[in-house]
C-alpha cells in the first residue's frame, strides 16, 4: 500500500484473527481426510484425483494462513497510523466535487454494517493513501472520474486531527 509495514486497525486485527481460526479449523479437517485415506492400497483414478484435490486445498489453506500470520505480525510492528498522511487506520474528512463532506475510516477489511469504512484497495481509499490535509485526489467511480479534497485527517480515536 504505502511501501512499509502498514498499521492494522483493531477491527482489521479482529477480522484476520477470526479468519485465521476458521482457516486452521478447515485445514485440520482437510488434513484428517488425507491421513484417513492414506492406505497402502492403490486407489482408482477417482480416488487419486480426490486426494490431489485435497492436497491442493491444503496448500491453498496453508498459503492463506501464512499470509494472515504475516499481516498480523506486520501490523504489530507498524504501530499506530500516521496523523500526517492518510494510511490504514486513518479517519479522513473529504469534500467531494458536489461540496458535500463525509468522514470515512480507511480500513484493510470492510465491516458490512459500517458505512463509514472505506477499504484501502477501493478506488477512494487507494486514492487517499499517502495524501495530506489540503491535497486533492482523483479516482474512478462507476459514473466516471471524480475528485475529492482531504479536509482533515486523524486516527480512529480522533487523535491528531489536522486541518
Amino acid at each position: 500500500m504505502t511501501g512499509g509495514p502498514e498499521p492494522l486497525s483493531a477491527v482489521g486485527r479482529e477480522a484476520f484473527t477470526r479468519e485465521l481460526v476458521d482457516l486452521r479449523t478447515e485445514r485440520e479437517a482437510v488434513a484428517v481426510t488425507l491421513r484417513e485415506g492414506g492406505g497402502d492400497q492403490p486407489g482408482d483414478r477417482a480416488d487419486q484425483a480426490d486426494e490431489l484435490q485435497r492436497v491442493t486445498e491444503l496448500q491453498r489453506l496453508d498459503s492463506r494462513i501464512a499470509e494472515i500470520e504475516g499481516r498480523l505480525r506486520e501490523g504489530a510492528v507498524a504501530g499506530p497510523p500516521s496523523t500526517d498522511t492518510v494510511g490504514v487506520g486513518s479517519t479522513v474528512t473529504v469534500r467531494f466535487a458536489d461540496a458535500t463532506e463525509e468522514t470515512v475510516q480507511i480500513a484493510e477489511v470492510a465491516e458490512v454494517l459500517d458505512a463509514t469504512m472505506v477499504t484501502a484497495d477501493s478506488p477512494l481509499g487507494a486514492a487517499l493513501l499517502g495524501h495530506r490535509a489540503g491535497d486533492t485526489v482523483t479516482y474512478d467511480t462507476p459514473e466516471g472520474r471524480t475528485t475529492a479534497a482531504v479536509v482533515s485527517l486523524g486516527t480512529r480515536d480522533g487523535q491528531g486531527d489536522a486541518s
